[in-house]
This record gives structure tokens, sequence and C-alpha cells, in this order.
């Protein structure tokens, strides 16, 4: 896999077209014109194998569609499988499984043991945001499940912007989906979904910093619960 030769301002006058074109445009739409102007090997799609949606709607554009999962090593047995499981029933994707710079073990050794549960932020850089970083830059484009009805902090997401973090262009296919919508597709395609959804896990990290939301809370309140954190890091 390669990228364009693109420079940044090239990037974000593209990302400036694909806004002004598409706000209002279907997910399918959206990745045709992702796949379009980036070819096969300039976009990926991140998933956190929470269901496969996203990687459902990217296979009906392209089938050998690039996806990346962040393996943390503080996944939930159930996380895991799904990712396995999702390799098996779309059979043409590149999986791609970003990995940190250091395993489990070797973090504690350098960092003291139990990061996450000390220093989440820290934890979250290196075992998120490092992998993903390394991961993009292979790539223009960078295609995530994002949607606003999930969190405040997502309420105003656009379908396409630049991401100066990552240096690449950032869509949300999704982003307007709602709740009921994404279920409703589920439902209809038969998606998979990770087993810890109905067990109570309406948002799924690591299983070091995610606990079941009390019933009627945000979704995502079960994520770093009494900290105050509410993103990883990736997308805000």
């Amino acid at each position: 896999m390669t990228t364009t030769e693109r420079s940044a301002g090239d990037l974000r006058r593209l990302a400036e077209q694909g806004a002004a074109e598409l706000d209002q445009a279907s997910a399918t739409d959206i990745l045709r014109w992702v796949d379009d102007n980036f070819g096969p090997d300039g976009w990926v799609v991140s998933s956190s194998m929470q269901d496969a949606v996203l990687v459902d709607v990217a296979t009906r554009v392209r089938e050998d569609v690039n996806v990346m999962f962040i393996d943390t090593g503080y996944h939930f047995p159930e996380t895991i499988g799904t990712r396995d499981a999702v390799a098996t029933v779309y059979p043409h994707i590149r999986l791609l499984n970003a990995q940190p710079p250091t395993t489990v073990a070797e973090q504690d050794r350098l960092e003291g043991k139990d990061l996450f549960a000390r220093d989440p932020n820290r934890c979250c850089a290196i075992r998120k945001v490092a992998p993903m970083r390394e991961t993009l830059g292979k790539f223009d484009a960078w295609v995530t499940g994002l949607r606003r009805a999930e969190a405040a902090t997502r309420a105003n997401a656009p379908a396409v912007a630049f991401n100066e973090k990552f240096g690449v262009v950032k869509i949300n296919p999704l982003v307007t989906w709602t709740d009921e919508q994404t279920d409703r597709y589920i439902a209809q395609n038969a998606i998979l979904i990770n087993p810890l959804i109905e067990d109570g896990y309406p948002s799924i990290g690591c299983r070091t910093c995610t606990v079941k939301p009390a019933p009627g809370a945000d979704p995502r309140s079960g994520r770093w619960a009494g900290t105050g954190k509410v993103e990883c890091g990736l997308h805000g």
C-alpha cells in the first residue's frame, strides 16, 4: 500500500471540495467520492469492531477495502472475536492490525503497572494514537464510523474535513445516521455486532476502561467512568 504524493495543501483543498459537495450525500455516495479521489490504496476505514456497519457499507463500494483495527492489547475477548468474525464474513478486506510501539508488559516496565488507571490520556496516546498515526501515514484519507448522535462532543462533526492531527482527509460517511437508522441497517442486513452490545455495553473500548453505563445514562458514560475523560484522542 502506498499513498499518493499529495501535499497537505492539496488535501485541504480536496477536503473543502468534499465538504461542500457531500454535506447531504448518502453514505454510499460519500464513499464513492472517496474511492474516486483516493483510489484503492489511498484510503482506509477504521473500525473499533463494535459492529460491522461501516465495513459493510464500505465493501459495497470496494470489496477489498483497507480496514484498520487498533489492537491495544487491552481489548475484550469479544472484541477480538468480532474482528476475526468480520475478517471471515468479508474475506476480501485488507485487515490491518495497528499495534502500539510496546506490548502491555513492556509498557508496565517503562511506565509502571496499570498506566490506564493512573494516566488514561497517556495510555491512550501510547496504545491508540501512536499506532493510528503510524498506520495513517500510509494513506491520504481516513474513513470513520463517527456519528453525531453518539455524543455531545460529536454533535457538530462534518462529513468531510482535513484532519490536522494526522495530516489526512477525514471522512465520516455515517455522520448523520441516528441510532434508529443504524439499528435498522443492522437488522435489515444481518450485520455482525459485538456481543457486548447485547450484554449492556453501548460503547465499547478497552476492557480496562469500559463499564456498563447506568440505565438511561449517556451511552459513552461507561468509558473512563469517573475520570472526566470522554475521548481517547483519535477524534478529539
